[in-house]
């Protein structure tokens, strides 16, 4: 029964003044009248430059995160901050590009197109399949990064037709089909697309089920869809641009079936109509990348010159022979997804600037945004001197710069690549392509909150990106799948060492070879800060699960399980040493970019962050308890050393944000002055 006045008890009076006396306080100063009240603190944007450090170079360690092509960079960011077509508009005195995401998922598909016929007229994409060496991959890259810092929806779309219907091409065929299609690919004279998932098999690329039938009797492949669930699902560009694709179909030569094959087909003429015995359906709206027209395919027999067989791999003979000089199937259907590569390595590099640009937007916020008073009649305080904002914030911080530096190992495992390097490039991507994108969603959720109702406006950009980049975790490998691919690779090499009774060589793995790191049984300031004891505690996790996993696996084989259901049953080790591979990785990369710095101020920034991100991995996991490699007194110091450490980085939040590269434009209003942003003078009347 709800109380009456006549019914409070004197306890809820006096609450109910005591709250209104600390309103009182809060809107009057000593010797104020109401009528005379003026703009408190809170209300005054200064900009945070004015009153934060910048103890280091910031070029410096721009230099260090970005890796490669800076002025490139420059260029391609001013050129769309100069042209219409990118959306300026002026908010709080500042000019800022953003897609017009109001648009209809149509409008928003043909301003994409419009996009990329611009920077094809600046010669942007100049190079990008018919360069030669390394010069041009590493600018190829650098754009696409630029470009991913824009618009989601653009970067998917160039690279779904540079990375992975050019990549098909350029991997898989032979030179008559590099001089057939790459120049106009680039060129855009045609629009490629790239058909492998279907809406029965996503992950399991092994079990789609279109197929290509050989009829030798006119030298052509017949490409049909035998069910619904065969259709090819979410195939970006089908839905209205693309005028080819590369299917990925069984290949069935004289009745008897070769596995995955890829092959070439025209789905569109010149004037845009669906070819004959092609159906095309949309997918529809989207969380995000509404940029990108996803399409479904259907094909009813259709039939494509032999020639259009990529053939790099495995090849049929005018007469219906089918050749191929890998003769273990496992070994050819692994070369078949080379492609996917390029665009694990692409996912995993975009996420973590995408890290950066919610990062630096709400780093920057909570250096002039204000919320309560520690004392009576003082200004409120800045959301970044709350040790749990700190707290929040800063722990991304240090991991997304250690993560930008596995990026650009990555990257350079990929430009450098050879054949002998294609297995660890596939580890390591599917690794850092889950834990990076798995980390960038972390980011955004937690950065979205820090910036409270204004991280919901989709102008200031971090609440609208979580949509945009959701898909990151799931398309190009589900990142549960790939981790676990990274464990079973992991056990292969264990196996193939013991077996040999050889030394571990290559993947980071070399510390095997060596005793088991001692980890102390009390662990002081100093010590947590070691590198040695950092590497130590990340080796000794990764070789104890690579250990326990192989043992889990070897005992559920002896009782007469196969193999595969043996990694199945023991899918909790796998994926803990998929992290464990995962984040040694991470931090080996972040040691190796420290060591080649000379002694001095930004090589001591560097030391708080790679501290950071090591501790910050260790409380986050709760392996190190679980298997005993932290004993409970010692987690807590470690909490308790986090918590030093972001006082100790928060004088430096703003330096190493502006690092993060990104231009004024392509932040958003409340990194800068959000109140004149939101000022009646800047409605529109």
């Amino acid at each position: 029964m709800a109380s009456t006045p006549s019914s409070s008890s004197p306890s809820q009076m006096n609450r109910v003044n005591f709250r209104t006396q600390v309103l009182a306080r809060h809107l009057q100063q000593p010797g104020l009248s109401p009528s005379s009240l003026q703009s408190s603190l809170c209300l005054n944007y200064s900009p945070p430059e004015l009153a934060e450090r910048f103890d280091f170079d910031t070029g410096e360690m721009r230099k260090l995160l970005d890796g490669h092509n800076l002025e490139d960079r420059d260029w391609l960011f001013g050129l769309m901050i100069q042209n219409k077509l990118f959306c300026p508009r002026e908010r709080g005195g500042r000019v800022f590009v953003t897609p017009d995401y109001n648009q209809s998922k149509e409008q928003q598909r043909e301003m994409t197109m419009r996009r990329i016929g611009y920077l094809l007229e600046r010669r942007v994409f100049q190079g990008w399949l018919t360069g030669k060496g390394p010069e041009s991959e590493w600018r190829k890259l650098a754009y696409l990064e630029v470009v991913g810092i824009y618009d989601h929806s653009l970067a998917i779309k160039l690279g779904v037709h540079f990375f992975l219907w050019g990549g098909a091409i350029q991997f898989f065929g032979t030179k008559q089909h590099h001089e057939k299609w790459l120049r106009d690919t680039e060129n855009y004279v045609i629009k490629g697309c790239f058909a492998m998932t279907e809406l029965g098999h996503g992950s399991n690329v092994r079990g789609i089920e279109t197929v290509a039938t050989y009829d030798s009797k006119t030298g052509e492949f017949v490409i049909n869809t035998p069910s619904e669930s065969a259709q090819k699902y979410w195939i970006g560009g089908a839905a209205n641009h693309a005028t080819h694709t590369i299917i990925f179909s069984q290949l069935n030569v004289n009745g008897s079936n070769q596995g995955v094959h890829a092959f070439i087909a025209q789905i569109r003429d010149a004037n845009g109509n669906v070819c004959p015995n092609v159906r095309i359906a949309d997918c529809g709206h989207k969380i995000g990348l509404n940029g990108v027209d996803n399409g479904r395919i259907w094909f009813d027999n259709i039939r494509i010159p032999r020639e259009n067989l990529l053939n790099s791999v495995a090849d049929v003979s005018p007469d219906g022979q089918y050749l191929s000089a890998i003769k273990d199937p496992d070994q050819r259907f692994a070369a078949f997804l080379a492609p996917l590569t390029s665009g694990r390595v692409t996912i995993a590099v975009s996420a973590i600037y995408q890290s950066k640009i919610s990062l630096a937007i709400s780093i920057r916020y909570s250096l002039t945004r204000r919320a309560f008073s520690l004392k009576p009649n003082t200004p409120e305080v800045l959301l970044l001197d709350y040790p749990s904002h700190q707290r929040r914030l800063l722990p991304l911080v240090a991991k997304t710069c250690a993560m930008s530096f596995a990026a650009n190992y990555l990257k350079t495992l990929y430009v450098k690549r050879t054949p002998e390097s294609n297995k660890t490039i596939h580890i390591v991507s599917s690794a850092f392509k889950a834990t990076l994108t798995w980390h960038n969603m972390r980011t955004l959720q937690e950065c979205r909150e820090a910036c409270g109702g204004q991280g919901l406006k989709t102008e200031n950009r971090v609440g609208h990106l979580k949509g945009e980049y959701d898909v990151q975790s799931t398309f190009e490998g589900d990142n549960n799948v790939l981790m676990q691919q990274v464990s079973k690779a992991l056990l292969a090499e264990y196996i193939a060492a013991k077996k040999r009774n050889r030394p571990f060589k290559g993947l980071g793995l070399e510390h095997m070879n060596n005793s088991s790191p001692v980890i102390p049984s009390h662990l002081s300031s100093s010590t947590l800060r070691s590198i040695q004891f950092q590497t130590d505690i990340f080796c000794l996790r990764e070789r104890d699960l690579l250990n326990r996993f192989a043992a889990d696996v070897s005992e559920c084989q002896a009782q007469g399980e196969s193999k595969e259901y043996a990694f199945t049953l023991s899918y909790q080790l796998a994926e803990d040493l998929g992290k464990a591979f995962s984040d040694r990785a991470i931090f080996q990369t972040f040691v190796e970019a420290e060591a080649n710095l000379s002694s001095g101020s930004l090589k001591n920034v560097l030391s708080l962050l790679r501290t950071m991100y090591a501790l910050i991995t260790l409380e986050e996991d709760a392996a190190f308890l679980r298997y005993g490699y932290l004993s409970p007194d010692n987690a807590a110091a470690v909490r308790k050393e986090v918590a030093k450490l972001c006082s100790e980085l928060r004088p430096h939040a703003l330096a190493i944000v502006s690092s993060f590269g990104i231009p004024d434009a392509f932040l958003s209003p409340i990194a800068y002055d959000w109140i004149e942003a939101n000022s009646w003078s800047s409605v529109g009347h």
